[in-house]
């Protein structure tokens, strides 16, 4: 396939493809779809090997947001079934992010709900970063809490946070029929605070909210664009409460395709698989390992994952590698870039990281721009099975798939990492 040839050329010399043939990816039929995700895995293999990422949420603030990001079950009028609660503790959230350690995380993305933060919240999370770094050195620590203002990210990054994640989500074009309460260019801006700061900037898109092709393929070029090292590609969880619980739009085999196209547009980028995996992907989120190099374990802001143990084994059986910490997760004239902006700590070891989600801006899922998906207490790895087994009848709510966190930093229950 002519298409395919070209395109696995370009992202091996780093080379931007044209919108029609992004446009192209995505109209490829299934009869084609491994012979994208070959293409794809290509290119992917070219710039990280068979490694993967692994990344873990602790949502420091839930709910109560006043923005109102219609695909987030945080935001204001939102009547999701989600745990609400206010700051965590430093000690409480180092303590949460210690169980993603232990699976083997190397980024931690600390999230918290909100328009964004005030300076005292600065504070709280710069306290935080100290306390989960003093544990481990080594980690990453991503901070993801919405727009910044003058000074904030400069302050973040004195305090050891290796990168910031605010999600653009969808087209500037569409943007306003999905937020009013702030604007695209207000996304772009916190993102190139982040970057002059000498944070890794995250920056990734949510799709399935009704958006058309042109649209995805306008949000992942004007991502190549602001250039993050980090972009989580997240799948809309529609949350029963929220103004898009009707929007099931995506199937596993157009959620390939999605993921494929990031990876010719951004093709030595770290491509996240984020927030909706379990619940749109299912069976097939192996061979989305081909296409991402990058996932989070366990547990997302407002809904649970897939178990961490699964997760792992899942890489294991597909042939991958889990990433180690003393790993340099980015290529390196990426890396050295990085460093040479000033990210320094974590340079070495790809300071660049995850994510859409369901807070402020966030770095997994999709909320005000979180960082994991969101959404009673079915593990969602067997609301998979079951939905395989039982079919839904098309245009209905598969409300069998969404499943709530109820358990982690907020809850007296274990994590799940």
């Amino acid at each position: 396939m002519d298409l395919l040839n070209t395109l696995v050329e370009k992202g091996l010399r780093r080379e931007l493809p044209t919108r029609e043939e992004a446009l192209a990816v995505l109209a490829t039929s299934d009869d084609e779809l491994l012979d994208v995700v070959a293409a794809a895995g290509k290119v992917r293999r070219k710039w990280f090997g068979r490694r993967v990422k692994l990344n873990y949420l602790v949502n420091l603030k839930s709910g109560l947001c006043p923005e109102d990001c219609s695909y987030c079950s945080q935001r204001l009028g939102s009547k999701a079934g989600i745990l609400k609660y206010t700051w965590l503790k430093p000690e409480e959230a180092s303590k949460a992010a210690a169980a993603g350690v232990a699976g083997g995380a190397k980024r931690v993305c600390l999230v918290a709900s909100g328009r964004g933060p005030t300076d005292r919240d600065v504070d709280r999370v710069s306290e935080t970063i100290e306390a989960i770094k003093d544990e481990n050195a080594d980690i990453e620590v991503c901070a993801c809490l919405g727009l910044l203002s003058d000074g904030q990210a400069e302050r973040l990054r004195a305090a050891g946070a290796d990168a910031y994640n605010h999600n653009l989500n969808t087209s500037e074009a569409t943007y306003a029929g999905i937020t009013t309460t702030h604007t695209y260019a207000d996304r772009v801006e916190t993102v190139q605070q982040a970057q002059a700061a000498g944070m890794s900037a995250c920056s990734g898109l949510i799709a399935g909210m009704g958006e058309s092709d042109a649209d995805l393929v306008d949000v992942v070029f004007s991502l190549r664009e602001l250039d993050p090292d980090s972009v989580p590609v997240n799948f809309l969880i529609p949350f029963e409460g929220t103004p898009l619980a009707k929007e099931w739009n995506l199937t596993p085999q157009r959620a390939l395709r999605i993921l494929a196209m990031v990876r010719f547009v951004c093709p030595d980028v770290e491509v996240r698989l984020a927030g909706g995996r379990e619940v749109h992907l299912r069976s097939m989120q192996p061979l989305a390992l081909h296409l991402a190099n990058s996932i989070f374990l366990g547990d997302y802001l407002t809904s649970e994952g897939q178990e961490g143990r699964t997760d792992l084994a899942m890489i294991a059986d597909a042939g991958f590698e889990v990433e180690g910490a003393g790993t340099t997760t980015l290529p390196a004239h990426r890396a050295d870039a990085l460093a040479a902006a000033g990210c320094g700590s974590h340079a070495g070891s790809g300071c660049a990281g995850q994510g859409a989600a369901e807070s402020t801006d966030g770095c997994g899922s999709h909320g005000a721009g979180g960082c994991g998906p969101c959404g009673d207490s079915t593990p969602a790895d067997a609301a998979a099975e079951e939905a395989a087994a039982v079919p839904v009848p098309a245009g209905e709510a598969r409300t069998d798939l969404v499943a709530v966190r109820r358990r982690g930093a907020g809850t007296d229950l274990p994590p799940n990492a």
